[in-house]
């Protein structure tokens, strides 16, 4: 696969990394690279200073049919529409579409893990490379955390289960956007690792078995001696991999919950997936329980970042949808009995249904914060149908807020001494914030100013 002097259209820098590492990549390869991107060189700041010194053409602010028309090879962002007039124009002038997780897969020569699920998906691959790295010198995490996969490509040494001295494992978390680019070409990981499901990405999807069935392409390509992970006791899951000819095998909460790692219960279930992980790279439970006290975990995800007289302030901000908030919630109540809880919520809307959420939210939180957005708004009308029917509340009051430093500001003055402030927003980030990243670092930063 020589790429040297073909012209390639990157379509989508974005701010996510994915571009990045695919312009990079093709550049290093002596490829004629062309990137464009509908945003303006303003908001792409940040990547484009990663490219800088590369022979790299831009086209910003729009597409120009003639990028498409006239390349070699287009390299499609996950997060550009399958529909796009321009891909159109390629397809219909004979020009190959690829994503970088395509091309990845053609030309890794390791075996690959991929962990997708709609929450605990960036943990769990996170946690596995840690646990791996201790036997595997050589494993490599990438996709849609850390680097992006075309990034990592030329790290990556020849090796398998069988010969992992050589070359370490590749850990890739996986986007349905991502799963699907893997369909196109009938492809999926050697281990497959699911860890939940619920409604998500409903503004890209037409219905909830859409986004399901592009989640399953996962394990859709597997053969008989790859391996699929899933959780034990869950019958939706259950039932949408019925169909899977690898090797299934369950990972179970009971089995992380008694090492004392991090109380928070949604962190037994992703721990538990990593063991399973590692026990099939023969790594013994003796050395498993030895790392356990020295793993990391990720930030923006029910992060603590301080205490500040007497109040715990805890990061969620990777909660972008209801079902990822509820699990906050619960989470974060189990932990502080004695205290109240202020909750920091609200952002745009990805078409979801806010109702059991708002409904957890009266139960469990006794303050709420506010962001604004169209899921915040979706989240007020379901508040008022709550109310009409029931009575027995927890929540005193609802504060709305203009932006994140507000936000902190509101919940500050709410909360007493052994309260946390959880920001788990349970919507996306756009419009006010560039990405949930953003967003949570902003939370930490109006935190630290607390202080």
């Amino acid at each position: 696969s020589d790429f040297k002097n073909k012209k390639v259209t990157i379509m989508g820098l974005g701010i996510s990394g994915g571009g990045v590492g695919a312009a990079e990549f093709f550049a290093k390869a002596g490829a004629r690279v062309l990137v464009t991107d509908l945003k303006t060189r303003g908001k792409l700041r940040e990547s484009l200073g990663r490219l800088k010194g590369l022979p790299i053409r831009y086209i910003l602010g729009k597409h120009r049919q003639e990028d498409f028309k006239n390349a070699d090879l287009i390299i499609k962002n996950p997060g550009v529409p399958n529909e796009s007039k321009f891909l159109a124009l390629a397809k219909k002038s004979g020009v190959p579409i690829e994503t970088d997780v395509g091309i990845f897969f053609d030309l890794c020569p390791a075996p690959v893990v991929g962990v997708t699920g709609t929450k605990g998906k960036s943990t769990t691959a996170f946690l596995i490379h840690q646990i791996l790295k201790r036997k595997y010198k050589n494993a490599v995490l990438g996709g849609n955390i850390g680097k992006s996969v075309l990034e990592v490509l030329p790290k990556i040494k020849k090796g398998g289960l069988a010969s992992p001295s050589q070359g370490g494992p590749v850990i890739l978390e996986l986007s349905s956007f991502q799963l699907e680019a893997l369909a196109e070409k009938k492809k999926s990981p050697h281990i497959a690792v699911i860890t939940n499901i619920f409604p998500d990405h409903l503004n890209r999807y037409s219905s909830f078995a859409q986004y399901a069935k592009a989640k399953m392409n996962i394990f859709r390509f597997q053969k008989p001696e790859d391996f699929l992970i899933i959780p034990e006791d869950n019958r939706l899951l259950e039932k949408l991999t019925k169909n899977a000819r690898s090797k299934k095998i369950y990972f179970s909460k009971i089995v992380a919950k008694s090492i004392p790692f991090l109380s928070l219960a949604h962190n037994a279930a992703n721990l538990a997936a990593a063991i399973e992980i590692a026990k099939l790279f023969k790594i013994s439970r003796k050395e498993i329980l030895s790392l356990i006290p020295r793993l990391k975990l990720l930030p923006h995800r029910l992060e603590k970042v301080g205490k500040i007289k007497g109040v715990t302030y805890i990061n969620d901000s990777g909660a972008t949808n209801p079902g990822a908030g509820i699990e906050a919630i619960k989470a974060t109540r189990s932990l502080f009995k004695n205290g109240r809880l202020i909750l920091i919520a609200g952002g745009e809307d990805k078409n979801l249904d806010y109702s059991v959420f708002a409904g957890e939210i009266l139960k469990n939180a006794d303050f709420l914060v506010l962001l604004p957005g169209s899921a915040t708004e979706k989240m007020k009308v379901e508040f008022q149908k709550h109310l009409a029917r029931t009575k027995n509340l927890k929540l005193k009051a609802v504060i709305d807020a203009p932006d994140m430093k507000q936000a902190v500001i509101h919940a500050r003055r709410l909360a007493q001494k052994r309260d946390a402030v959880l920001l788990s927003p349970a919507a996306a980030s756009f419009n006010l914030f560039q990405n949930e990243f953003d967003r949570g670092e902003q939370f930490v930063k109006a935190v630290k100013l607390l202080q």
